[in-house]
């Protein structure tokens, strides 16, 4: 069978995680392609709510194996904390079935230090980032001074790179930040014993997954961030540092194209942004507040990773057209249905103008998306509650419209909508 590749449609926190625990439960495996503990998928099972920041969604599935691919950037520190916490709570963390790529690259102390340092630096013009190192770490990658997880195997040569690299940093960080060193050997001893705990979870997942689609195996394709977040096609610079889109999923895990039949994104039925950048249709208004909720609620938008508020606004069908184009997506996942209930009416941007004139294309300009002004058409809303809903048919008229017009403007079928955070309130809306 081939591979399904799972992306987000907008600026994150679309709730890619929920929706991969939905697709998990028909693959075999379940992989992950990119970013790292910036990302949290939040996924509830029963009255259990599981925060998942580097582990694939499908490790909830007793019977799926999970990877960790080479796309990706891992802090050891946090990877054994997330599998002992797992473990804990009754989870399967055998290596069998959850894997490590010996080819992604580790997140140490040091770039955490130089994330958030560089992020002070810039003042007024901070990008917003999650302060985890991620960055830095991708930065490295690039320059070919990274360590790679494949290293963790080889204590003998993982000890004398960690210190190489820390007194390296530690030159960047007193000269070019004015902040304090890491203290070189504490740091150096916890990365250890950490390597040691991981080293049996490490493989050569490229010809893992290889081999298991040669042998019909099925292959969920697990993404993080979100397209306008894409180091190459999102909204630069206030991007992550990984690729994101669909062609991330290929270079992320070593897997050919012709593997692949199905590309989903995922999309709020509004949208959020976490962090600085434009965002056309944002709301400074009781509705923002609305959709934001008060916190008190894992559903409510705040950061998995950060508990920062999330921006809110309404749906902005130019980004899906985009997010289609640049993805191939085959279909749509809707998320959040539910949020919407009690709204009189509800927006949708299908296009924008930039100094009175309409733009053809997304624009790649931070500054030109900054100054465009997002039309919008407007729907009825709908008052019911929808939260136990679970067919198509059952859901207001006005819901069913909205899924329809979010289908139309994009140009992609809508597959499935969810309507609260567990597994059972989502509602299949075409195969």
């Amino acid at each position: 069978m081939p591979a399904h590749v799972i992306v987000g449609a907008q600026w994150g926190d679309e709730g890619k995680g929920r929706v991969a625990d939905w697709f998990a439960k028909d693959a075999d495996i379940v992989a992950r392609y990119a970013g790292g503990d910036n990302a949290g998928h939040t996924v509830r099972v029963g009255n259990d709510t599981f925060k998942l920041h580097l582990v694939p969604s499908g490790v909830l599935y007793g019977s799926t194996i999970n990877i960790m691919g080479n796309g990706m950037v891992v802090n050891p520190l946090k990877l054994v904390d997330e599998l002992r916490g797992l473990d804990e709570r009754g989870i399967d963390i055998d290596p069998v079935r959850i894997r490590l790529s010996r080819r992604a690259h580790l997140i140490t102390p040091a770039h955490i230090a130089l994330d958030g340092a560089r992020e002070a630096q810039r003042g007024s013009g901070k990008i917003g980032t999650t302060k985890r190192g991620i960055g830095p770490a991708y930065t490295d990658k690039a320059a070919r001074s990274g360590l790679r997880t494949g290293l963790m195997e080889h204590p003998e040569r993982f000890a004398p790179a960690l210190r190489e690299h820390f007194n390296r940093k530690n030159r960047q960080l007193e000269a070019l930040y004015n902040a304090e060193p890491i203290a070189v050997d504490q740091s150096i001893d916890v990365l250890v014993e950490a390597a040691d705990y991981l080293a049996p979870f490490l493989a050569d997942v490229d010809f893992e997954l290889y081999e298991a689609l040669r042998a019909g195996k099925s292959v969920l394709c697990e993404g993080a961030q979100g397209t306008l977040l894409d180091i190459d096609h999102g909204n630069y610079p206030y991007v992550t540092s990984s690729s994101a889109t669909a062609g991330g999923a290929l270079t992320g895990l070593g897997i050919g194209p012709q593997w692949v039949d199905r590309i989903t994104g995922v999309t709020k039925a509004y949208t959020t942004r976490v962090g600085a950048g434009p965002f056309p249709t944002e709301l400074d208004d009781e509705r923002g507040d609305r959709l934001r909720g008060t916190g008190a609620n894992p559903w409510d938008e705040y950061g998995t990773t950060t508990g920062r508020p999330r921006r809110c606004g309404w749906l902005d069908a130019v980004v899906l057209r985009y997010a289609a184009r640049i993805n191939g997506l085959t279909d749509l996942v809707v998320t959040k249905l539910d949020i919407l209930s009690g709204f009189d009416e509800i927006e949708i941007a299908d296009e924008y103008t930039h100094h009175g004139e309409p733009l053809a294309v997304f624009p790649s300009e931070a500054d030109t998306l900054d100054r465009v002004e997002p039309i919008t058409l407007s729907m009825p809303g709908w008052q019911e509650d929808i939260m136990s809903v679970t067919t198509l048919a059952d859901l207001p008229q006005a819901a069913r419209d909205y899924i329809d017009k979010i289908a139309d403007l994009s140009g992609v079928p809508v597959s499935l909508a969810t309507v609260g955070p567990a597994r059972h309130q989502s509602i299949p809306i075409a195969d």
